[in-house]
């Protein structure tokens, strides 16, 4: 079990991950990086991470920031601020690592970062993945998992919108 310390410790800044992710540590694990607002945690995100987790010896996960949220998914968005989504998402086991990033897209910590695994979910076409043509260039590996159906932040909000008070 994790304790509150080590979940908050799981969100790092990205000059601290160019400093830990050094060449011999790339040299002995292979790193995943994935994505997203994660704004209301659900079974879909679930899935989607643990199953990208799988493919390597640790996840990182772009957040994206408040500013960010508001300016992909609209007024209202997010939900949760910045801290409390990397704080559910530090508590899952198979996150090793959160950077929270202001850029509306993750380029600059792709090409900083340099992961094996570049992964998204299945909505996405392979090669219009942001950081697709950084990380193949570099003989990483680009795939996307498939979608649970049903379950999305915004459906979720579009499903239980009527339920909560204004």
């Amino acid at each position: 079990m994790l304790t509150y310390e080590q979940i908050i410790q799981k969100t790092i800044t990205l000059d601290a991950a160019v400093k830990l992710f050094n060449p011999v540590f790339r040299r002995e694990n292979k790193m995943v990086f994935t994505n997203g607002c994660f704004d209301l945690l659900h079974r879909g995100h679930i899935y989607y991470l643990s199953r990208a987790r799988e493919l390597g010896d640790l996840l990182v996960v772009g957040l994206n920031s408040d500013a960010s949220v508001t300016k992909l998914k609209g007024p209202g968005r997010p939900v949760n601020n910045q801290e409390a989504r990397a704080e559910v998402l530090g508590a899952l086991a198979f996150v090793d690592y959160i950077i929270v990033f202001i850029e509306e897209t993750p380029l600059d910590l792709i090409t900083i970062l340099e992961p094996d695994i570049l992964i998204k979910g299945g909505d996405y076409n392979v090669e219009d993945i942001v950081g697709y043509r950084e990380v193949t260039s570099r003989g990483g590996r680009v795939e996307t998992i498939p979608l649970l159906e049903g379950y999305s932040s915004s459906s979720s909000i579009d499903r239980n919108s009527s339920r909560w008070p204004k």
